[in-house]
């Protein structure tokens, strides 16, 4: 372990991802430990939102479409993501939002199942991301076929949820609140065995763990670009469809941008081949264009370098954590087993929202979630070692003066 802040830096001098932080806007006296909320600005989104909205928009207006290439966008970066997640080109495009994109890729899933009517039940942990549950429900009850949401208590659960009446196994690879990482290929192969199909969310993985969709042999995963791959708030998502999938593949939300021919405007809908089939309307140009400037940072490294780099930065805190803070009531929810770990180390305290709004309030920026989780999100491009020991050390100080306000009023966004 690294002993003091000076081991700390020189870890830093040595980090060959160190020089990508400077690629980062990061506002001077701050720690940012929340890219698992909301990623960093990349210095070149400045320019690049500038240019489209000047030049590409404000000058070439329309022409853009075809000149800037805006209308090619979802899946010219679709193919620059999806070595990041173990796919193929050609199997994954950017649009929408992460709920949208769940929606089409359930939807997708249990139509692969066709109508076979003991097959009705949808598993996942009740842990999962509350969207991703609500998306499950909300269809299962807009099909009105006698589809049901089984809800597992924990990962040890998931083999017993699964049998002869499971359509889809929906699980998040990297819970949210704990920073758990299921083993996604074993997960697989279970349900397989039991005659389900995946879908995985990669909200909080892609871009931070090395994923391996193909590998896996997965059926269907979404995820997120305004987290880990730093593409800023309300990012446009992406969805991910095998090509062992594509001729199979349907979803409801049938708009012109998935149309074999969009601008015959025919009035019946049929719908293009390959990955275009997960479109839907017109694309949000800026924010597309945003998303590029963060992935143009990961195509400098591996996600190999990245997943070694964060195992480092989250061992060390955890180890500082429970060394400096040793007379305090914390207690560590994130596995230690570097294979069951993500990005995030999550502890709890009785007083956790108090404690991490004295943190925000001294320049360390976590966050919380209930019941009583204090979050803190390792981003390896931009995240140093100093951040995590100076980090701590301010964690301690504020736990030994108990300086934080139990009363404080709820309801931040944090």
């Amino acid at each position: 372990m690294l002993t003091t802040r000076t081991d700390c830096l020189a870890r830093d001098a040595a980090d060959p991802l160190a020089p990508l932080r400077e690629q980062f806007d990061l506002p001077a006296g701050v720690i940012y430990l929340d890219g698992n909320s909301l990623g960093a600005r990349p210095k070149a989104a400045l320019a690049r939102a500038a240019h489209v909205i000047a030049h590409e928009w404000g000058k070439d207006l329309i022409t853009s479409w075809n000149t800037a290439g805006w209308f090619d966008l979802p899946k010219r970066l679709g193919d620059k993501l999806a070595p990041l997640v173990g796919a193929r080109p050609g199997e994954v495009v950017v649009t929408d939002t992460t709920s949208v994109n769940l929606f089409k890729a359930l939807a997708g899933a249990l139509s692969l199942q066709g109508e076979q009517p003991a097959r009705k039940v949808i598993v996942t942990e009740r842990s999962n991301f509350p969207t991703d549950i609500y998306m499950a429900e909300g269809l299962s009850s807009w099909l009105d076929r006698g589809y049901q949401v089984r809800l597992v208590d924990s990962p040890d659960d998931i083999a017993a949820a699964l049998g002869d009446d499971t359509a889809v196994l929906m699980l998040t690879h990297v819970n949210y609140r704990t920073g758990y990482q299921h083993d996604m290929a074993a997960v697989t192969a279970l349900a397989h065995e039991h005659g389900a199909v995946t879908v995985w969310d990669l909200a909080h993985s892609a871009g931070a763990v090395p994923v391996d969709l193909n590998g896996a042999n997965a059926d269907f995963a979404v995820g997120c670009t305004y987290k880990y791959l730093n593409g800023g708030p309300g990012a446009p998502a992406f969805i991910w469809v095998p090509q062992r999938h594509h001729a199979q593949f349907r979803q409801p939300l049938s708009g012109w941008w998935g149309h074999a021919a969009p601008f015959a405007m025919a009035p019946a809908f049929a719908p293009t081949d390959g990955i275009g089939r997960a479109l839907c309307g017109t694309q949000p140009v800026v924010s597309l264009a945003l998303v590029e400037c963060g992935l143009d940072v990961f195509a400098q490294t591996t996600m190999a370098a990245v997943r070694e780099k964060s195992l480092a930065l989250t061992d060390l805190f955890i180890a500082l954590v429970e060394q400096r803070c040793a007379d305090h009531p914390l207690g560590l929810v994130t596995p230690r087993e570097h294979a069951r770990r993500g990005s995030q180390v999550s502890f709890t305290h009785p007083h956790g929202y108090a404690v991490m709004q004295a943190l925000i309030a001294r320049g360390v920026i976590g966050d919380y979630r209930e019941p009583a989780i204090m979050r803190f999100g390792f981003t390896p491009l931009y995240t140093s070692f100093a951040d995590v020991w100076d980090a701590v050390e301010v964690l301690k100080q504020i736990l030994d003066d108990e300086a934080y306000d139990v009363a404080a009023a709820r309801g931040a966004v944090t």
